[in-house]
């Protein structure tokens, strides 16, 4: 006979708070003549979900693009999609008007929204744009909406760092894209994908993907370089 208290004893339950490591440490990153500070992890959750919490290296990859193409920003409005803890929306406050920084895990956006105050701060004079954060579910188009009720000119810049890695998030990610391309008209908004390449097939399905939602994707020259030991590429997406 089985004996169903000592099986109920063996049992143990986890809440989930087990699986969230937020031992967040302030770090800094230089990117030309930039510096920024902000907390991150240094080791990854034992949660999947929880990816951005780190920073990550297409972030590297596109934080060097855009310190050194630094007149796109001039004066813009941006949103990032799968902002992580922020850190291209950081550096991007020292150029643009306005900036957007989204992503869809609440753990994750608690960091965010951390280092927004850290970064939006008085006491921090390189900072002139208007920082927010917003929960967005790629694919979610109620979510979307509400993003571009509240700002009903929509946005000059989508930014991406590193946010290719899942097959399954890949056309909802072009899904988002199409929405807030489409939300500014053709040739008045484009996407910049700061993308690494960790697998064959992800590499044929981002263009894929890309194509099928009416984009035209252009690999940007010069941009392609090792990213520790792994290949990045910056992108440039519009509508056709």
């Amino acid at each position: 006979m089985v004996n169903h208290e000592e099986e109920e004893e063996d049992i143990v339950w986890l809440d989930e708070s087990f699986f969230i490591n937020d031992n967040y440490q302030l770090t800094s990153f230089t990117f030309g003549s930039h510096v920024l500070q902000l907390y991150c992890l240094h080791s990854a959750s034992t949660d999947f979900d929880l990816t951005g919490q780190l920073v990550w290296p297409g972030a590297m990859l596109l934080n060097d693009y855009l310190s050194k193409n630094a007149e796109m920003l001039q004066g813009c409005s941006v949103i990032e999609l799968g902002s992580g803890v922020g850190i291209t929306g950081m550096l991007c406050s020292r150029f643009c008007r306005q900036i957007l920084l989204t992503d869809h895990n609440e753990e994750v956006l608690k960091i965010l929204r951390r280092n927004i105050e850290l970064n939006a701060s008085s006491e921090n004079p390189s900072c002139c744009a208007a920082l927010e954060a917003e929960k967005l579910e790629w694919g979610n188009s109620d979510q979307i909406n509400r993003i571009l009720h509240k700002y009903p000119g929509g946005f000059e810049l989508i930014l991406g760092a590193d946010i290719c890695f899942q097959q399954s998030s890949v056309p909802l990610l072009f899904d988002t894209v199409e929405q807030l391309l489409k939300n500014r008209g053709r040739g008045h908004c484009k996407f910049i994908l700061a993308y690494v390449s960790r697998a064959k097939m992800m590499d044929l399905m981002v263009i894929s993907e890309a194509t099928r939602h009416g984009m035209l994707i252009n690999e940007v020259a010069g941009t392609r370089s090792m990213v520790g030991n792994l290949e990045g590429v910056i992108f440039e997406i519009t509508l056709c």
